[in-house]
């Protein structure tokens, strides 16, 4: 049986789609729980369940072909950014079709790592706040996107973003006090 980061290169070099089939077995339980955890953080009654959120971003993922895929860590930081994107295109289509006044709301210190003081902010306000801060720095961006939303530790997110351990811990040190500013 290949490794995911063996399957990711026949795949990407080689246009290898049945590297995909191979896969997926490979990767699916990991998906998995990584769509449980993020819908975890989601309003009780949500309308998405685990497998459809697995299915819609693994659909996306196979899709990106200009992705270079370095590793096998870097494939589920990638995944899970997708998911991300997929709540929020989710929230903003519900929010949009029942014209809402109001937003969801996800506890900050949940989403940035048990932050000091417990506050709550709207899904779209953090994704706009994640926006400025890319444009602003586009390496804490990613730093917080590979932490928080990929559910990678210091050194997995070094070594996504071809970075020392330090830098990415300054950068997301940073970022924290960064969003819980522009969030509070």
């Amino acid at each position: 049986m290949a490794d995911v980061s063996a399957l990711l290169t026949r795949w990407q070099e080689q246009g290898d789609k049945s590297a995909l089939d191979e896969m997926l077995p490979l990767v699916y339980d990991e998906l998995r729980r990584l769509a449980r955890f993020h819908l975890g953080r989601e309003r009780p009654e949500h309308t998405l369940q685990p497998t459809e959120l697995v299915h819609e971003a693994y659909m996306r993922l196979t899709a990106q072909h200009k992705m270079d895929w370095k590793n096998r860590a870097h494939f589920f930081a990638v995944a899970a950014c997708m998911m991300r994107r997929v709540l929020l295109h989710h929230a903003r289509d519900r929010s949009s079709v029942k014209r809402q006044a109001y937003s969801r709301r996800v506890p900050l210190d949940f989403a940035l790592e048990r932050i000091e003081e417990a506050a709550d902010v709207d899904i779209e306000a953090l994704d706009a706040a994640m926006e400025r801060l890319a444009a602003l720095d586009p390496r804490m961006a990613k730093t917080v996107e590979l932490r928080v939303f990929g559910g990678l530790t210091i050194e997995e997110s070094a070594e996504v973003l071809a970075l020392s351990a330090a830098t990415v811990k300054r950068d997301w040190v940073a970022a924290r006090l960064w969003l819980r500013k522009e969030l509070a």
